[in-house]
């Protein structure tokens, strides 16, 4: 189906239609769970445009317009070159394409370190352009301050917690972070202080598994794996990822499609078509009137 908006004469706001369900909200994703436990899992993917919003958004809790987009979509070499503009611009288009999901928009490198009133700006550009409901920042007790500025501030936050790639320079890589008592320990303590701060909600990224567990434990908001345990409260996975629109599949993805190989052979049978000239065919060309 294609991207329709029809105008809400009540709110003037343009709305994607059909809408055959109603949008959740930052605190009904806080409220499934309930005195340390959750009910049915929180499912949330990544989406940068409007299509691919429209294609999941029926599915999902949550819809995050992930930083991963600096790789995913701009082929960087990590997330740390990505923009305001970039995530501002895409988050709008996510936003239009989807009616049902919580819009999650994360906070680009050098957004949001410097001070609480920094991130303030950088968040409250981010919802005033895109329309989203919720920002999404990295790092735990030292980023707790700025959690509670923010959502002392109507600001919705959620947490990011364990392997954080923007920090991929002063962690030496990607690999599975917990493994030490002392790592570990520091993991458990800032998902506390960013649930203590107001998060609504904390990812829990690279971490083995008791971690993971423990942590989901330890704090009342629900905690969102990857790479983390199945018994996080809920699961995320880059789309493109779980599509199989790449040929390197970190460990904690499962590849539930080949989607690469089939537009692969699908662009192959039209390039056969265009150069032996049977595309177009006259289904595909204008004749004459008779």
């Amino acid at each position: 189906m294609s991207t329709t908006f029809q105008l809400d004469t009540s709110t003037s706001r343009a709305n994607p239609t059909p809408q055959p369900m109603k949008r959740l909200t930052v605190p009904k994703i806080r409220a499934r769970k309930t005195d340390g436990q959750s009910g049915e899992p929180l499912v949330m993917l990544t989406a940068y445009t409007a299509r691919q919003a429209q294609l999941l958004d029926e599915h999902c809790d949550l819809l995050l317009v992930g930083d991963s987009l600096g790789q995913v979509i701009y082929g960087l070499p990590s997330t740390i070159p990505v923009t305001l503009d970039m995530m501002a611009n895409h988050a709008a288009a996510v936003v239009r394409g989807s009616y049902h999901a919580v819009v999650v928009v994360d906070m680009p490198f050098g957004s949001y370190e410097a001070s609480k009133e920094q991130a303030f700006e950088s968040a409250a550009r981010l919802l005033k352009e895109s329309n989203a409901a919720a920002v999404k920042l990295e790092g735990g007790e030292a980023m707790a301050e700025t959690v509670a500025f923010l959502s002392g501030r109507g600001i919705p936050v959620m947490g990011h917690v364990g392997l954080t790639p923007q920090a991929v320079n002063s962690l030496g890589g990607y690999g599975a972070r917990g493994r030490s008592d002392a790592e570990a320990e520091k993991i458990v303590g800032d998902a506390k202080a960013l649930d203590e701060a107001g998060a609504f909600a904390v990812v829990v990224e690279g971490v083995v598994e008791p971690i993971a567990i423990e942590v989901t434990n330890a704090i009342s908001c629900p905690t969102i794996g990857i790479g983390a345990s199945a018994k996080c409260d809920g699961q995320v996975l880059v789309t493109e990822d779980m599509l199989g629109m790449f040929e390197r599949v970190p460990r904690f993805v499962k590849r539930y499609e080949n989607i690469a190989k089939t537009i692969s052979q699908t662009v192959a049978r039209y390039a056969d078509e265009v150069r032996s000239r049977s595309f177009p065919s006259s289904d595909q060309t204008y004749q004459p009137k008779s």
